[in-house]
């Protein structure tokens, strides 16, 4: 039944009144603060009041007061559904998200701690708190690495003509999902079903927690324009060594070249946080990037400093690239992912730079929302919009309270479908367990549409 006929042909004084209880009962619901009338006595129709009888219940309701309801309650439902977006700037070259944020000092922070610990506490369930965070979620932080670069190095992976190039710039595009982070911050653990949606260009990006317990992230990403495939599925498994925390990136990433038949596989490297004797976080660890189709194969090696800092170099990246069948190698490749990668041919002894960290860092934008209506409540933006707002502004009991609202929610969902015995189902991916206990995800469309949330590209 339409809403405009309804309201054009009223004349039975009985609809009238049900409707308008139902609309009452409605926005109590939506806003039990409001204050609306129930004691009218206007007739249902002029007709009805030429006759002069009575009404059919003492509390006569017409079509404009069901009219005025009606607006009451689209505002009300309007402002229910309103979303608020937070976005901030992408990580810079030395880890900080520039004019957005700037985390407290480190005393601060560790004071922090001692508010949130007594002696005898419980740390089973015990929670970082806000200032330990930067303002987004470790769903954005990925998303990032694929969207958020001054040059379009993934684009340019499917443009060159030979399959030697196109693996070299497919090893340097690799190098460039790196980002420099910040010791004693971290971004928000992503809550069951959280997604991330941003497009720039014709490259279409989605992300969703697929996972909590084990966290677990999935990305898909497509550029139907160029032919470009990506998913992703990773898993974090942090190992505590006593003087440092090795995290695990567990999970494979794919490249698909789609025109030109080639799928790239690759890992990542490992998260190392180190306490003593120099606290520092960095990437380390071995990752292989491999082409079937072309019979190529790359092993890079990240690697931080010593123990001590007194012997390795910073942020340094090694290795080779090689056919997968004769072992013959091709390239050396030695630098710092954070400045500049070089690959030495093994024929001609020529060296040239395949990356370069100031191309990728610099001109980044922050993304931006173009369709509001469009933006899922699962956006991390939004999911975290109030906590980010906290932090920003350095509201820290605000921010407690925002991140313990979020977490909250999201163990009172697991427990009402713990209940009902419903299983949690991925909205747009497809998972299996691998017999290794490791994680493997299908995308469930084949293109990913156009995101509400578009980074700029002037």
């Amino acid at each position: 039944m339409k809403t405009v006929g309804l309201i054009g042909k009223l004349g039975d004084q009985t609809i009238c009144y049900q409707i308008y209880s139902h609309l009452l009962t409605q926005i109590s619901t939506l806003n039990p603060f409001i204050k609306i009338p129930l004691n009218l006595s206007i007739h249902s129709s002029s007709s009805y009041q030429k006759k002069k009888k009575k009404p059919l219940c003492t509390a006569g309701h017409t079509s404009l007061d069901i009219y005025f309801l009606l607006c009451s309650f689209q505002m009300l439902r309007r402002s229910e559904n309103e979303i608020k977006i937070v976005l901030t700037r992408p990580l810079s070259l030395n880890g900080e998200l520039e004019v957005d944020y700037k985390a407290p000092n480190l005393i601060h922070r560790i004071l922090s701690l001692f508010k949130n610990v007594r002696p005898g506490s419980d740390l089973t369930h015990f929670k970082l708190p806000p200032q330990f965070n930067v303002p987004k979620s470790h769903l954005q932080c990925y998303g990032e690495t694929v969207y958020c670069n001054g040059s379009d190095m993934l684009r340019r992976c499917n443009q060159a003509d030979n399959s030697l190039d196109r693996f070299m710039l497919v090893v340097a595009w690799s190098i460039s999902t790196l980002r420099p982070l910040v010791f004693g911050v971290a971004p928000y653990n992503p809550i069951l079903g959280e997604t991330h949606h941003v497009s720039r260009a014709t490259l279409n990006v989605l992300l969703e927690q697929i996972s909590h317990h084990p966290p677990v992230s999935a990305l898909h990403a497509t550029d139907e324009e160029h032919n470009i495939e990506l998913v992703w599925c990773h898993q974090c498994a942090p190992n505590f060594n006593g003087a440092w925390v090795e995290t695990e990136v567990r999970g494979k990433r794919q490249l698909k070249l789609l025109s030109r038949g080639e799928t790239y596989e690759m890992n990542s490297p490992n998260l190392l946080i180190k306490f003593l004797p120099l606290p520092g976080v960095d990437w380390t660890g071995n990752v292989t990037i491999s082409c079937k189709e072309n019979g190529l194969e790359a092993e890079l090696r990240y690697g931080p400093k010593s123990f001590f800092g007194l012997r390795g170099s910073h942020r340094s990246v090694k290795g080779k690239v090689y056919e997968t069948a004769t072992k013959r190698t091709l390239f050396q490749l030695n630098g710092h992912w954070d400045r500049t990668v070089t690959a030495k041919d093994n024929n001609s002894g020529k060296s040239r730079v395949i990356y370069n960290a100031e191309e990728v860092f610099s001109g980044m934008k922050t993304p931006v929302v173009n369709d509001l209506k469009g933006v899922r409540s699962t956006e991390s933006a939004a999911v975290w919009s109030e906590l980010s707002e906290a932090i920003m502004s350095q509201n820290w009991e605000k921010a407690k309270e925002a991140k313990n609202a979020v977490e909250g929610k999201q163990r009172e969902v697991l427990r009402e479908r713990e209940l009902k015995g419903t299983p949690w189902v991925p909205q747009h991916f497809s998972v299996t367990c691998t017999k290794d206990g490791g994680w493997e995800c299908s995308p469930i469309q084949q293109w990913v549409p156009p995101a509400p949330i578009i980074l700029p590209l002037s």
